[in-house]
């Protein structure tokens, strides 16, 4: 299962840097079984909605990224051992207050798992509060998802007294 995941996690990498990539490509491998696995990961990646495939005009298959392809990514980045961050507190509070309307509920889902997967708390029902530093990462989750005004990102060195004290009882109960 894990090495799914990473060869999965490849793919999306690859995916994400740039607009779209041949599938041909994707699956050259002088080795038979990893061509095989990668064809398999792609087409498990479009089932999965996390990558779409079209055709051009010299009818060459090409893959692309997908909202959720780099949702699934940033995931998988958070969970992976590389993304590791500092659990020494910096002195910065990490603020994520989210605003995404009903009709974008998935997004919304999609945003507070991967909240929770960054060790922030739910402190109000739109506020997120965490000390790490993944608000770099946020940052790139805005810009991908295009959430300009429905996410908004602070980092800061002071709390008043009071947020300070919800702040630690929110994560007593966690």
């Amino acid at each position: 299962m894990a090495k799914k995941i990473n060869i999965q996690k490849t793919i999306l990498k690859k995916l994400a840097e740039k607009p779209a990539i041949s599938f041909k490509s994707i699956k050259e491998d002088k080795d038979p079984q990893k061509s095989y696995a990668l064809t398999r990961s792609v087409k498990n990646l479009i089932e999965a909605g996390c990558a779409e495939i079209y055709q051009s005009d010299n009818r060459q298959s090409y893959v692309k990224i997908t909202p959720k392809g780099k949702a699934k990514l940033n995931s998988l980045h958070l969970e992976g051992e590389e993304a590791l961050v500092s659990t020494a507190w910096d002195g910065f509070w990490r603020i994520i207050i989210l605003d995404i309307p009903e009709d974008r509920k998935s997004e919304r889902e999609s945003l507070r798992y991967l909240l929770k997967k960054a060790n922030f708390t739910c402190i109000k029902n739109t506020v997120w509060i965490s000390p790490f530093p993944y608000e770099h990462l946020f940052t790139n989750i805005k810009k991908d998802l295009n959430l300009s005004t429905e996410l908004m990102i602070i980092v800061t060195d002071k709390l008043d007294p009071e947020t300070n004290l919800v702040f630690l009882k929110a994560i007593k109960n966690n």
